[in-house]
């Protein structure tokens, strides 16, 4: 039974860290593809260490979380300065 109760709280954990980074990048502006980058990075570095750690290797989380968060916050940051150029 312990054994299932950690797995519950490790899937909870991680539920809640990404809804809650998901929230932050929600809440900052982005202006631009490099700031989108920027920001994107930063959040999902701290993401990919959180869930790494959980694993047993939190640096190989941290770099998965920095590319794809810089990748996706980019793609933000180009689309909303596109669209606030109409």
């Amino acid at each position: 039974m312990a054994h299932t109760t950690n797995t519950l709280s490790r899937r909870l954990s991680r539920t809640t860290l990404a809804a809650t980074v998901l929230s932050l990048a929600a809440l900052t502006g982005c202006n631009n593809a490099l700031q989108g980058g920027a920001t994107g990075a930063g959040l999902g570095a701290l993401v990919g260490m959180g869930l790494g750690s959980l694993s047993g290797d939190m640096g190989k989380g941290a770099a998965a979380g920095a590319l794809l968060g810089g990748l996706g916050g980019a793609v933000l940051g180009d689309q909303n300065n596109r669209n606030s150029r109409y």
